[in-house]
This record gives C-alpha cells, structure tokens and sequence, in this order.
C-alpha cells in the first residue's frame, strides 16, 4: 500500500516533531528557575563590562538546556558528547563568572548529560558534575547547600532513568515500524506474483496457440481474433490488478478463479473437472483459496505436461491434482531456491489458521492441498 505506507510515514513523522516541540516547551518551563539569579546579576553593583558578560554566558548557558532537549532525539552519540561538553564549559564559566553562589545552576548540565549520554557515562558525568557544584557551595557565604545535592542526585537518577526508558520506546517505535515495512514489501511481492504468474502464464499459452495456428492454419482468422482478443483482455486485467495490489485494495474471488482456471486450461489443451459452484466453501476462506486455486492452475500450466486438472472443493480444504510429471515436493523445491508462490500460499494459509501440503502422489501426477483445521465444536 504506497500511499498508505506514505501517510503511516508522515504521520509518525508529525507525532516526532510534536513530542520534540512538547519535550523542549516542558525543559523551557525550569527556566523560570534562573530567573531570580538573573536579576541578582542585573542588579548587582559590578562594572558594566562584567555584568554584560555575565549575562551573556548565563542566558547562552540557559538556552543551550532546552535547545539540547531538542537536539537530543535529532542528532548521534558523538554529536550528543559534543555539545554536552560544550555545555559544561558554558557552566563552568557561569561558575567562575557569576561566583560560587551560582553552582545550582549546573544542574541544568547535569540534566542535559543524564539525557544526552549513554546510561553509565551519564552517572560518571553527573556524579563529577554533582561534586563540583557541591565542593563549590562550600566556598559560599552560608555553607554547602545540603538540599541542592540531594536534589541533584535525585535529579541524576530520575533523569537518567526517564531517559532509558523513552530511548526503548522509541527503538521499540522505530522497529515495528521497520517490520510494518517489511511486511507491506513482502504482501506486495507476494501479490504481483500471484497475479503477474498467472496472467503471463495464461498470455503465453495463447499467444503460443496463435503462433501455432499462423503456421498451420491461417486460414482461420475467426480464431485468432478470439485468441489475440482473450490474451489483451488478461494483459489489461493483469495490468488492473497488479494497480489494485499495489494500492492495497485488492482481492480474489474463487468463483472468479474457478472460471478463470476453466478457460486457461482449455487455452492450453488440458482436460479440467472443476466444480462448478464453491457455495460449499466458508466464506471466511474463499479468498484465500482463491489464491490457492491460481496458484495450483498456474503450476499445471506451466511446471506439469499434464493433460488432466481436476478441483476439489471442500467447507476447509481445497485440492488441485493433475496427472504430470512432479520431481519434487514443495518443501524440496523451497530447500532449493525456488517455489517462491507454495511459499507464499502457506504464508497466507497460516494467517487464517490454515497449510499447504504439496508434492508427487503415488502413480504420478502432483497433489496441492489447502487445509484449514476447525475447531471441534463444544
């Protein structure tokens, strides 16, 4: 589903960019915090040249929190260790500038490095981070503020904590998104084999019986403009349906498949005994078998030499026999490379509870079998 897959990108893209906005308006909100320090250095009776450096440093230290919060799901671990440290060395001047009665302060860096860095370098750093503030207190007028470092390390733990968690969440985000992906691939490739196998193999008989019938019979125009017709017409519904499985809305029909396996193997001389009504099937399976049913036709036409398909149909299970020659069961041919639609068949049959058993039957000829067990009633 391309545009699906598209919108499902932009969408999630939409949600990163909101909770990147969302995480930095929430870091701004701290910034209140400072406010009233600000005010000392505005007011302070220091010489204009400091005071305006002291500025500068302390608001350049201030932003560079909630920028860091922003950047932090953006950038890469070098970049992270980078600007953490560019960050400390901006704290470390408001330190030296501002005095020591500034050292709270640097529990602005020691929350943007337990969110920056990995897990124990974030408990190195702010375990370092915490002893400066603290040593620095000790130089104050009232002492070591003994509430500070408990406040830091509860901060550094919090925080670190907080931030392990979030980085799971987004790698778990990150990884099922990447399995989406892969899955809507595999559905794709699966489905323009079903329906690309089918209608070239079909084509191919027709536009051979053509040849065939130009270099012996030429005579009957009749007949080849119902050949040359019947193989545009799969051309265009194969192109329509390959549209339709690229745009996520297509599906199969076993009545419509029963009609199309009766034809195809007239086309090709082989003597089908198909039924000829599937109102015995679950509907909850038809199209499934649906896709079985193309599958097995398609094998005969183009794998067997048989001369005879015969169709099976029951309320959970579905048969395709003929009476070719097979040199290999399914799992041998998988084993090898090869039997790429068995494989997906049996990955369709397994999302409704269901199998695929296939291989050579005794006194020649080759078996399809879909089945799915039912549950006994209670």
């Amino acid at each position: 589903m391309v545009d699906g897959r598209t919108s499902t990108r932009a969408d999630g893209e939409r949600a990163e960019r909101r909770q990147r906005w969302g995480a930095t308006a929430f870091a701004s909100i701290f910034l209140a915090w400072a406010v009233p320090g600000l005010g000392d250095i505005v007011s302070a009776s220091t010489p204009v040249g400091l005071k305006v450096a002291q500025l500068a440093v302390t608001i350049a230290y201030l932003l560079s929190y909630p920028f860091g919060i922003w950047l932090s799901s953006a950038i890469g671990p070098r970049p992270k260790v980078w600007y953490v440290a560019v960050v400390t060395a901006l704290g470390l001047a408001v330190l030296g500038l501002d005095g020591p009665d500034s050292s709270v302060m640097l529990i602005y860096v020691l929350a943007l490095g337990a969110i920056m860095l990995t897990r124990r370098v974030a408990f190195v750093f702010a375990g370092c981070v915490t002893v400066v503030a603290f040593g620095a207190s000790w130089l104050t007028r009232t002492g070591p503020d003994w509430a500070d470092l408990v406040l830091m390390v509860i901060l550094t733990v919090g925080i670190a904590n907080f931030a392990k968690v979030g980085g799971d969440l987004r790698a778990a985000n990150r990884e099922v998104a990447r399995l989406a992906v892969a899955e809507e691939r595999a559905r794709v490739a699966r489905d323009v084999h079903d329906v690309l196998g089918h209608s070239l193999t079909t084509v191919t008989l027709k536009l051979g019986l053509v040849r065939r019938l130009l270099e012996t019979k030429p005579g009957e125009v009749e007949r080849l403009i119902i050949e040359v017709g019947e193989a545009e017409q799969l051309s265009r519904q194969a192109l329509s349906e390959v549209r339709a499985t690229l745009s996520g809305y297509r599906s199969a029909s076993l009545s419509a498949e029963v009609a199309g396996a009766r034809a195809a193997l007239a086309s090709a001389g082989i003597a089908a005994d198909l039924p000829r009504a599937v109102d015995n099937v679950l509907p909850e399976y038809q199209e499934s078998f649906a896709y079985v049913l193309r599958e097995g036709v398609t094998n005969v036409l183009r794998h067997s030499g048989a001369t005879s398909c015969e169709v099976r149909l029951g309320e959970s299970w579905l048969e395709v026999r003929d009476n070719g020659s097979a040199s290999c069961d399914a799992g041998e041919s998988r084993a090898n490379g090869g039997g790429a639609g068995l494989t997906g068949l049996a990955d369709r049959l397994a999302a409704i509870g269901g199998r695929i058993d296939a291989g050579p039957v005794p006194g020649g000829g080759f078996l399809l079998r879909a089945s799915v067990a039912r549950p006994v009633p209670a």
